[in-house]
This record gives structure tokens, C-alpha cells and sequence, in this order.
């Protein structure tokens, strides 16, 4: 490659992102497995042909993907399904159909998501524009179509919610003790022998310390909850704006849900979708549901302080069974092993692999620990 040519390359918008065309293969693939899994657990009939009709509009999707990685000099190779989704699948043979629904779910809330952001980014003409906003449609009408069996309304790629009561517990959970867990490794690193009493000391009033502090916090992102109101206004109008028959149809099945007969709700919804600025406000009312309170300030306190008191617990509860070098190990043993647990049962519910959501929280919680170490022995030494 001659100097000249790496400026060239570097503004190349319309070159597309391989990377990003695998994932949504992958993505696509593995809902199809899912979708195949739960229509053979699946008892009733009616649902069972259902998952598998949506499995073959998957499969559908993947060969898109596959087409495009090949235009571009790119096998997609044999499927193999995620860990994430494997994890998913052993959980829904033991928990049943029930479990998978509300994960399928999610999944095509997070699909509709990714679709419109990529058309949004993505040139007009470019490879993969046309494509993501026809896959953002039809991933919309699977997730129309699940809520409908699933009972609920609304459009599942919104969380209007700002993560509730899983994101307080999983990140207060996590400040505990990962906040904890450092202030134990820094007060054994200041001692040139464990002082076990202090630990215990020093572990308590960490624990009451992260409590209170989190519980504020989640107070205070409580009242701020506006800011994720405004951005989902904001994707519910470029919805109406690219795929106004997806939302029309979905105002006149809530209207319906409200009593109206068919035909009206639909001539309704229709007259509503005249006026953007009206079809607007009427979805952020009767769908999102933006202006009622969703969850209390104090909830959240009350979750997320208890959610970090429990989490700040793990590093100390050794020191109170044991002494010396064998607490320190249990101590250590037992933190690391909770970073990789609560980091990859989260992926369940965020959608990112397992080994990725459990190695993010274990490497962090690492380093805190390392960092408080030396830092305590190198306070010790300063002051001594």
C-alpha cells in the first residue's frame, strides 16, 4: 500500500462494515435456532406453527446477511450458535416455553433497535441500507406478533424504563463489591500482617458507605429519567417517519384493545397518521406512556442501596468465619467468582455474550483489587 492510499481509504463512508454484517448474520441465525427450539417445546399447536413460520423468515434474514458478506468477499461459514444463545436454550428446555417468549421478545425489540440505527447511519445506496430497513420492518411485525401471544402492548424495542429494577440490582450489586473488595485488598496491602480485625472494620463501614452512596445515586437517576423519555420520543418519530404502516397498525391494535371494533380503530389510526406531529403524541401517550410515573425515587434508593449492601457483604463474610491467609483467599476467591457470575447472567437480559458480560465485570473487579493492594502497602510504607 503506497502512502497516498491510506488518506483515501480512511473517508470511504460507503465501504461497509464486514464486522457489522456478520453480527446481524449471527444475531439472525441464532434467533432462527431459538425460534426452531421453542416451537418443538411449544404444546400448543397454533403457536407451535407460529415459532416455526418465524423461524423460516429468520433463515430468510440470514440468507440476506450471507448474501452480502459474499458480495463483499466474505464466507459466513457454518452456524454455530452463541454461548449466549446456548445458554438461553438450556435454560428454556429446563424453564420451558414461557422462559424463551419474553427473551425472543427482547430479541426482536434489540433487532428493530439495531436495524433503524444502521439505516440511519448507513449512506443511501450503500450496501446494507436498503436491507436493514426492510429487516427493521419485518423484525417489527415479530415483535407485534409476540406481544399479541405474550399479552402485552406496546413496542418492546423502547425501554422507557431506563433499565428498572435489573439495572439498580446488577450495578449496585456490582459497586458493592467491587468498591469493597478494593477497600479490603487495600487495608491487607497496608498491613504487613493481616490485621483481621481491621478488615472487618474497615469492610463494615465500606459496606454502610457504598449503601448510602448508591441508594442517592439511584435516587437521583430517578428524577432524571426525562433524558431517556426525550430519546425515545425522539426514535418513535423517525419510527413514523420510516415505517408509518408498522406504527399505524400498531395504534389501531391499541385503540382496539380499548374496546373500538376493527374497521373503526384502523379508519382512526389511518386519520391519526395524516398528521405526523398528532400520530406523535398520541403514540407517546397511549404506547410509551411517557408522563406517568414508572418507578419511585425511593424504590429506587431502597433497591439499589440494599442490591450494593449485599454485594459489599461478599468480601468481608470470610473474615468473619476465618483469619489470617485463608480469608484472604476465600475472600478473593469468592468476590472473583461473583464478578463472573452476575456479569454473565446479565447477558441474558442485555443481549451481549456470555464470556464478554462475565469477563467485563471479572477483569474490573481484578483490577480494583490489584490497585487497592499496592496502594494500601504503598501508603503504609509512606507513612511508616
Amino acid at each position: 500500500m503506497s502512502p497516498t492510499q491510506a488518506p483515501v481509504r480512511a473517508v470511504d463512508h460507503s465501504a461497509p462494515d464486514l464486522h457489522v454484517f456478520e453480527h446481524h448474520w449471527q444475531d439472525e441465525a441464532d434467533a432462527a435456532y431459538l425460534y426452531r427450539l421453542l416451537s418443538a417445546a411449544e404444546p400448543d399447536a397454533k403457536k407451535s406453527d407460529l415459532y416455526r413460520r418465524l423461524a423460516e423468515v429468520e433463515d430468510r434474514h440470514v440468507q440476506i446477511w450471507a448474501k452480502l458478506l459474499r458480495e463483499h468477499g466474505r464466507e459466513p461459514g457454518a452456524f454455530r450458535p452463541s454461548a449466549r444463545t446456548r445458554l438461553l436454550a438450556g435454560l428454556g428446555r429446563v424453564f420451558g416455553p414461557g422462559f424463551l417468549l419474553p427473551m425472543l421478545l427482547a430479541e426482536e425489540g434489540r433487532e428493530v433497535k439495531g436495524y433503524l440505527d444502521m439505516h440511519r447511519r448507513t449512506a443511501r445506496g450503500a450496501p446494507g441500507a436498503t436491507e436493514s430497513l426492510t429487516l427493521a420492518r419485518e423484525s417489527a411485525e415479530h415483535a407485534s406478533t409476540l406481544n399479541k401471544i405474550s399479552g402485552k402492548s406496546g413496542e418492546p424495542w423502547h425501554r422507557t424504563e431506563s433499565g428498572g429494577f435489573l439495572r439498580n440490582v446488577v450495578y449496585g450489586f456490582n459497586d458493592g463489591l467491587t468498591a469493597n473488595f478494593g477497600l479490603v485488598a487495600g487495608v491487607i496491602g497496608a498491613s504487613s500482617q493481616t490485621a483481621h480485625h481491621t478488615v472487618i472494620v474497615a469492610g463494615v463501614a465500606g459496606l454502610i458507605a457504598d449503601a448510602l452512596s448508591m441508594g442517592s445515586s439511584g435516587y437521583l437517576a430517578a428524577k432524571s429519567e426525562q433524558e431517556v423519555y426525550a430519546n425515545e420520543i425522539a426514535m418513535e418519530r423517525d419510527e413514523i417517519a420510516l415505517m408509518p404502516e408498522v406504527e399505524r397498525d400498531e395504534l389501531a391494535l391499541i385503540y382496539e384493545a380499548k374496546g373500538m371494533a376493527a374497521e373503526p380503530a384502523y379508519a382512526l389510526a389511518t386519520e391519526v397518521m395524516a398528521d405526523p406531529e398528532r400520530m406523535l403524541e398520541e403514540q407517546v401517550q397511549e404506547e410509551l406512556g411517557i408522563g406517568e410515573p414508572h418507578m419511585s425515587p425511593m424504590r429506587e434508593a431502597w433497591v439499589t442501596g440494599t442490591a450494593t449492601a449485599i454485594g459489599a457483604f461478599i468480601p468481608v463474610f470470610p473474615f468473619l468465619i476465618w483469619s489470617g491467609m485463608t480469608a484472604v483467599v476465600v475472600a478473593f476467591i469468592i468476590a472473583m467468582a461473583s464478578h463472573w457470575i452476575v456479569g454473565a447472567a446479565r447477558s441474558v437480559f442485555t443481549g451481549r455474550s456470555v464470556f464478554r458480560s462475565g469477563i467485563d465485570m471479572f477483569v474490573i473487579g481484578l483490577g480494583v483489587a490489584i490497585a487497592g493492594y499496592f496502594v494500601g502497602e504503598w501508603v503504609a510504607r509512606l507513612i511508616a
